[in-house]
């Protein structure tokens, strides 16, 4: 059995509600755990594509990316932790790893699988937490990986 249950937090995934694109977030993080981020999704064999801008490039190291200068294109990173789930990751700060997931993608219990497995394979690797906030509504996380649970848990009430 998954973390949580589709029908358990459906609510938290219609796109009316929440938006289509919720912001994934760990707060209080490093340069650090930016590279250590980028070292799992190697490790993992995750599909992935680093651009700045309209030019891919090679996945650079988490430290030149996050010293680019201030007037410099925001760099992205896509991360496919299967072939239909796309994650973005943005570095827009380097104490806070952030990206977008795709509500679209993320409809029934086989697509929550695959989010939870993501998030709990980055807060393991991080040992923090990974929270999920609805689109636009920053610090108000509806889900997230809880680092003592050691699983995504439901942190509102649908």
């Amino acid at each position: 059995m998954g973390d949580l249950l589709w029908d358990d937090v459906k609510c938290f995934f219609d796109l009316d509600w929440v938006g289509s694109l919720p912001d994934v977030r760990v707060p209080n993080a490093s340069v650090g755990d930016w590279q250590a981020v980028l070292d799992l999704v190697a490790e993992k064999g995750w599909k992935c594509q680093y651009s700045e801008g309209e030019r891919v490039l090679p996945v650079p190291r988490a430290e030149v990316v996050l010293s680019r200068p201030v007037d410099a294109e925001c760099p992205d990173l896509r991360v496919w932790p299967t072939a239909d789930v796309l994650a973005i990751f943005r570095f827009l700060a380097d104490d806070e790893v952030d990206f977008d997931v795709d509500l679209r993608e993320l409809q029934g219990q086989d697509r929550l699988d695959v989010l939870c497995g993501f998030l709990r394979e980055i807060g393991r690797r991080l040992g923090k937490p990974v929270l999920m906030d609805p689109e636009g509504e920053y610090g108000q996380p509806v889900l997230g990986f809880d680092v003592e649970a050691d699983r995504v848990v439901l942190l509102a009430e649908p």
